[in-house]
């Protein structure tokens, strides 16, 4: 990759992760204010919703090519580095933990996992049909 290149996809991502990070707090903050702090409902829909992103993104750039360079750093990188958060998940089980909820852990990466899963499928496969229309 050539500096110029270098550079732009940097600020790109950088611009990306902002707008994720913006996305992700509000909807957290939006969550937080209308079920409470009784489960992690804000960090539980980010990633699901990135997720199902995710898979569609994977899908849609492929089908651009390398054209799709800026884009994959400006929605991949930054949005979606953003908006989900492996470390809110972390953070939160530990507290389960401290707390000496075990069995809240075990739901809150149960659906984590298997509806992150299903999603990621969902919006790869809405991907699918996306490219495919195209042509």
């Amino acid at each position: 990759m050539n500096p110029s290149m270098f550079w732009s996809s940097l600020l790109l991502a950088m611009a990306g992760g902002a707008l994720g990070s913006g996305l992700r707090f509000t909807i957290g903050a939006s969550l937080l204010q209308r079920f409470g702090a009784g489960f992690p409902w804000g960090t539980l829909t980010v990633n699901l919703l990135g997720s199902f992103v995710a898979g569609f993104l994977m899908i849609w750039l492929d089908a651009r090519g390398p054209s799709s360079w800026a884009l994959r750093a400006l929605l991949i990188v930054g949005v979606m580095g953003g908006l989900t958060t492996f470390s809110s998940l972390m953070m939160e089980c530990l507290v389960f933990a401290r707390t000496d909820r075990s069995m809240m852990i075990a739901l809150y990466l149960g659906i984590t996992l298997v509806a992150g899963l299903l999603l990621v499928m969902l919006g790869a496969r809405l991907g699918l049909s996306v490219v495919a229309g195209r042509g």
